[in-house]
């Protein structure tokens, strides 16, 4: 039987066997489409490929599945002290903060810059370790520009 608030969020599938550990917070991106995407570009009109990005965007509304890849971990102790070094009075602190809140947000294309410029900036108050992860997810930032498709789910995982 599950509480309410694991009904909550959609269940992620671990690879064969494995389970989720524990306290831990992780990055999925989004890992397959269900469109061709080089012969839809090949054939297709930026507006056409703008409304292809949408239908997936909004695709999870209309029963389409994403294929989530975990991308990034950190313990849970550690990603709170990592997102306290950011301004408490910022954007990006107030959506990286949102995980131990709701227990799960999705970054987007809206939130690349921000977020980028946020950690960039902190690196001084952040240790070797986070500025590890400040790197990993720079650089998964940069792929969700590159493919506006793309975006994140993080998810908390609580003993």
């Amino acid at each position: 039987m599950t509480s309410g608030n694991d009904q909550r969020y959609a269940q992620h599938q671990p690879f064969s066997g494995h389970q989720a550990e524990k306290n831990k917070v992780i990055f999925y991106s989004l890992s397959s489409k269900f469109v061709d995407e080089k012969s839809a570009q090949k054939r297709s009109s930026q507006k056409v490929q703008e409304v292809v990005y949408y239908s997936l965007a909004i695709g999870h509304h209309l029963g389409v599945i994403d294929c989530l890849k975990s991308r990034l971990e950190c313990p849970l102790t550690g990603y709170q002290q990592w997102v306290s070094c950011l301004p408490e009075q910022g954007e990006a602190y107030r959506k990286l903060a949102g995980v131990q809140r709701f227990g799960e947000i999705n970054i987007d294309s809206s939130h690349t810059h921000l977020l980028a410029l946020a950690l960039r900036d902190a690196r001084p108050q952040m240790n070797e370790e986070q500025q590890g992860w400040s790197n990993q997810l720079i650089a998964l930032l940069g792929q969700i520009e590159s493919d506006p498709a793309m975006y994140l789910m993080v998810r908390r995982y609580d003993a």
